[in-house]
């Protein structure tokens, strides 16, 4: 599966501008709001007619300006999940999935499909509620389900957890990844959560005022010196994958890095596990040689591989530990001290703590 997008469209006072390509799997458009990730999606769905460009989504034409051609909203086969969810009221969360399954192919009434959705969801003792009775992550899970059970070739989520709190927003963050990972189905999806993009995306479009900053898979944009700006200072932070190698009796769980081991406070996951695992930049420490009596227990050999340096006091370096890309926001005294310059060979310093639950995911090779 394969997403191809093309927009051009002018508004009084903003242009837009976007082209990127993505491999399936989920594809996030972050951004502060206002930079035009509404829009991009809404031009997908049909909802808006722009003055130029193309989508294909593997080989399913939605729409040409150029030459002509435009798919109706109702024959895209595009599932959109609003940040509202926008279920109906006076139907039962059974119904609601009825109503989805309606708009499939042939009106599907494959109650397999639908079996694996709701379990897949975790939905199953929801369904005799109607959503007045229910939490916003449960009826977030209902709306997931309705747009896949039409069946769809693609998913939009336009900020489907903005409107949660942090718990609901942990109580849901599973059955999205599993969504992620268990379906071919390539998913467009809107966050200005850098956190939220982190632990969900396979590629990261970065959009700034209706252009594309920088585009391509997650950990490579996350860890990107130059896209610092665009992804925001204070949030900017990279993504580490590695696999969960021990729970150990002092509540700290072993993740083996390609770098070598990181521990964190106790994950929810059995030995095996693949995980992705968010490090904010401002958390990471660099030294020339290995520290000694030192309380951080994540000191990761590697080598600057790219720096930044911006108007202000701060400097972006990007290390590669092992396969991996780690992102640090120093100082330039501490850079200039440290005599840093690309090839420098270092050790990167995460303190165990400074990782939060809620920054590392699981996931499977896509």
């Amino acid at each position: 599966m394969s997403l191809s997008v093309r927009l051009s469209h002018r508004f009084p006072g903003f242009a837009l501008d976007i082209a990127f390509d993505a491999p399936r799997g989920v594809t996030a458009l972050f951004g502060r709001s206002g930079a035009g990730k509404t829009t991009v999606v809404n031009a997908v769905a049909g909802l808006l007619r722009p003055e130029a460009g193309r989508v294909d989504v593997d080989g399913w034409e939605l729409f040409d300006i150029a030459a002509g051609r435009w798919l109706p909203p109702h024959r895209r086969r595009v599932g959109y999940v609003f940040q509202e969810g926008r279920l109906f009221p006076h139907l039962t969360v059974r119904q609601n999935l009825a109503y989805g399954r309606w708009f499939a192919p042939g009106r599907s009434r494959d109650t397999a499909e639908t079996a694996h959705v709701v379990e897949m969801l975790g939905i199953g003792a929801l369904l005799d509620r109607r959503p007045g009775a229910l939490s916003g992550g449960e009826k977030s899970r209902v709306a997931i389900g309705r747009a896949l059970l039409a069946r769809p070739r693609l998913l939009l989520m336009d900020e489907p957890l903005a409107a949660l709190d942090e718990e609901r927003k942990a109580e849901i963050l599973p059955y999205i990844e599993r969504l992620r990972d268990e379906t071919k189905l390539p998913i467009l999806y809107v966050s200005h959560a850098l956190a939220e993009v982190a632990r969900l995306a396979t590629t990261v479009v970065a959009i700034e005022g209706g252009c594309v900053r920088r585009a391509g898979p997650a950990a490579d944009v996350l860890a990107d010196p130059e896209a610092v700006r665009a992804l925001g200072v204070r949030a900017a932070g990279s993504l580490v994958t590695g696999t969960l190698v021990a729970q150990h009796p002092d509540g700290l769980t072993e993740v083996a890095l390609s770098a070598g081991p990181i521990f964190l406070p106790r994950l929810d996951a059995a030995p095996g596990t693949r995980v992705r695992i968010r490090i904010e930049a401002q958390d990471v420490l660099i030294a020339r040689e290995r520290p000694r009596g030192l309380s951080a227990l994540n000191v990761l050999p590697a080598r600057v591989s790219a720096i930044h340096r911006g108007e202000g006091p701060g400097v972006a370096v990007q290390l590669r530990a092992g396969e991996d890309l780690i992102l640090a926001r120093i100082t330039r005294r501490a850079a200039e001290t440290l005599a840093l310059e690309e090839g420098t060979a270092c050790f990167g310093i995460v303190e165990s703590v400074a990782v939060a639950q809620g920054d590392v995911g699981t996931f499977s090779a896509l």
